[in-house]
């Protein structure tokens, strides 16, 4: 039975990792890390406000005995500026990975990264700079790291797209799909494969969309 660690479980991913968590005989308890309360209910499930997600002081006892991680807080490009962007991908995942390994560092830890995350630290663009600091950052804790790059994620539950071009790529998954195993997951598809490996660890410590999928299709 493993105790559970979530951060953004009302998100796209995050929620349907979350309902895994409380549904699975496999799961002792969930500690779900929210901003405000969610109003869900549940005999596995404590729930806790958190007013800074950058700091953890006040909280080391939720990260204490905990056997898996989720960290799937993210926002859009072009939502915030490129401070809380840079903000909310790398000091906040940094943070509570950082957190993680001084209390449970025998925890698998899964991060909800993207396709294109460049670990040179390099790239012009912010989603893939940020993103490859975040994944080196945590790489060198010493903790069972797990980092999900998916491609396009299709939400198979409907939902408000937060911008033109998740619209247009809503319409398209159609052709999308047509490009490869690397272009392209479902949102269904890519939380299992993470609930997977929160609780038995994965084959690598970069997972792309290729090796998302994979998993799946070994556990068949």
């Amino acid at each position: 039975m493993k105790n559970v660690l979530i951060a953004g479980a009302s998100g796209m991913v995050g929620s349907l990792i979350f309902e895994h968590c409380l549904s699975s005989s496999e799961v002792r308890g969930v500690i779900s890390l929210v901003r405000r309360p969610s109003g869900i209910k549940h005999p596995k499930l404590e729930e806790v406000v958190i007013d800074n997600f950058t700091d953890y002081s006040e909280h080391q006892h939720l990260f204490q005995n905990i056997d898996a991680a989720y960290f799937c807080i993210g926002v859009y490009t072009g939502q915030v500026s490129k401070k809380d962007f840079e903000l909310i991908t790398v000091d906040y995942a940094c943070s509570f990975a950082e957190t993680l390994s001084k209390n449970s560092p025998n925890a698998n830890f899964c991060l909800l990264s993207g396709a294109g995350a460049d670990r040179s630290e390099k790239s012009r663009t912010a989603f893939a700079r940020f993103k490859g600091i975040a994944e080196n950052r945590i790489s060198v804790l010493g903790l069972s790291f797990y980092s999900f790059r998916p491609g396009y994620i299709y939400p198979t539950t409907p939902r408000k797209e937060p911008n033109v071009m998740y619209r247009i790529s809503r319409m398209l998954y159609p052709v999308i799909k047509l490009f490869g195993r690397n272009a392209s997951i479902q949102s269904t598809e890519l939380a299992h494969s993470m609930f997977i490996t929160g609780l038995n660890g994965g084959p690598r410590e970069i997972l792309e969309n290729r090796d998302i999928l994979d998993i799946l299709e070994h556990k068949a």
